[in-house]
């Protein structure tokens, strides 16, 4: 599996987890319509969320402007997720990628406003990665 269909199945099983309560392999069964075998970049990913999801998601509430974190929608949570997992813990993806496919999973599970908020508070935390990293 490329990892752009990676990214779009950790996408979908995260959604799904998120949403329903349900635990990654019933998360994995639901969405898996092609029966696809199971992906190690996703479970990557997945691995990476749940690990850390609350320091994930203490990186994504310091970078939004104006918003709450409780205010953003599950399916532009869940790109946030992914995208700040990768910065964060995968070093073999550069930000650029990593913000590119997150602005295209918007273009493809979200809308035009998504797109641009995502891009917005990925380009801030990875300005802030940055920052850290010079010093």
């Amino acid at each position: 599996m490329k990892r752009r269909q990676s990214r779009e199945m950790a996408l979908q099983v995260l959604f799904q987890m998120m949403l329903s309560g349900t635990d990654r392999k019933t998360a994995w069964e639901a969405v898996n319509e092609q029966d696809l075998p199971e992906d190690p970049f996703v479970d990557r990913l997945l691995d990476g969320i749940s690990g850390h999801e609350k320091e994930i998601d203490q990186w994504i509430g310091r970078h939004l402007v104006n918003w709450s974190f409780d205010r953003i929608g599950n399916i532009d949570k869940a790109i946030l997720r992914l995208a700040v997992c990768e910065l964060l813990y995968f070093d073999d993806v550069p930000d650029t990628v990593t913000i590119s496919e997150a602005v295209e999973l918007c273009r493809k599970f979200s809308d035009e406003k998504s797109r641009k908020f995502v891009n917005g508070v990925l380009s801030s935390i990875t300005r802030e990665l940055l920052d850290k990293a010079e010093r």
